[in-house]
């Protein structure tokens, strides 16, 4: 792609969730989420292959299908409000519709089934941006609705996407497919403490978006897109598969580990609320999550890829992917659970 088209995309993109997330106009709102739907889809289908654009075409129709029922829900609460205030929601109608469609380009269950198929269909860089930059205009709009939104059906959907994100990911192979289920189990401890405390929803943001952009780093580092080539990272570089280690064992919210945090902190705050079947439940289906970065960590550390060569080492070459700030990135996605009371109180 023309870098200039690329710059003017990416630009377009960052403009686009800025206005959704700095609007207080519902027209401005809608308006952003389509310019970033418009967006990104080139992005998504960089490489023009079939898959890619099989890919882009099921990610166009879902957004198209959410924008649509953004638009009824908005058009409902105008009509009994009269007015486009962004904060104002009292419609039960407009509430539960508003929350299908943010729900639903979030990728949260039972509206998931398309983020695994596109995230396979994509590059590992789109896949990135796809399941981490996408997630902050929704997540947003979500925010600042919480207090009219219907309590119940968002846990009921915040419960199902993190039982399916454990689910889904048990027989994978494809590591895409596997952080795409991973997305929908973490998108679900975001919105389940959404209502109750919208400063752990942010933080659990941060450090799912952290840990989520230096796992696609390493896999954009080595090309790596299977469990079988994860295999074959040790005998290419030890430093980046002991850090792919630490990493897939801290997404799994292991307790030394910063993913260990967010999981922590909305149990207790669940618990604080008179909630005990919830948490309970939330922190037996994080086991199945647990199970297959698990897998992935037994791959990449403890088997060796089936090879005719004696030599333990392949030969090293110099990488030619710079990934900036990745050191940093590491250290904040896996050591950073010391400092987790100091960053909620500074949120």
């Amino acid at each position: 792609m023309n870098p200039l088209v690329m710059m003017m995309l990416v630009m377009t993109v960052i403009m686009s969730t800025s206005i959704v997330m700095m609007s207080s106009h519902w027209l401005l709102v809608w308006i952003g989420f389509e310019m970033n739907t418009l967006a990104i889809i080139p992005i998504l289908m960089k490489n023009h292959t079939p898959r890619s654009t099989e890919a882009a075409t099921k990610y166009f129709l879902t957004q198209a299908t959410a924008s649509m029922i953004l638009m009824l829900a908005i058009i409902i609460n105008l009509l009994f409000s009269g007015h486009w205030s962004v904060m104002s929601m009292q419609n039960i109608m407009a509430s539960t519709a508003m929350t299908i469609a943010l729900t639903m380009k979030l990728g949260m269950a039972p509206f998931h089934f398309w983020v695994p198929e596109v995230t396979q269909g994509i590059p590992l860089t789109s896949g990135m941006v796809l399941l981490t930059w996408q997630k902050l205009a929704p997540l947003s709009i979500l925010m600042q609705t919480s207090n009219s939104m219907n309590i119940n059906l968002l846990m009921t959907m915040s419960l199902t996407s993190i039982m399916i994100g454990g689910w889904g990911g048990l027989n994978q192979t494809q590591l895409r497919k596997i952080m795409a289920y991973s997305s929908i189990a973490h998108m679900g401890w975001m919105v389940a403490i959404l209502a109750y405390n919208q400063t752990l929803t942010m933080l659990n943001l941060i450090i799912y978006i952290v840990m989520t952009t230096t796992m696609f780093m390493l896999l954009i580092m080595h090309s790596t897109t299977t469990t079988l080539m994860l295999s074959n990272t040790g005998s290419k570089n030890p430093i980046t598969m002991i850090m792919m280690t630490i990493l897939l064992l801290s997404m799994g919210g292991l307790p030394p580990l910063t993913g260990f945090a967010p999981k922590w902190m909305i149990i207790q705050e669940l618990t604080k609320n008179e909630m005990v079947i919830l948490p309970s439940i939330m922190a037996i289906s994080a086991l199945l999550s647990l199970y297959f970065y698990v897998r992935l960590t037994y791959s990449t550390a403890l088997t060796t890829l089936p090879s005719t060569n004696n030599m333990k080492m392949k030969w090293k070459f110099e990488h030619t992917k710079a990934m900036m700030m990745l050191p940093t990135l590491f250290i904040i996605s896996s050591m950073m659970l010391p400092m987790t009371p100091l960053m909620s109180t500074l949120m």
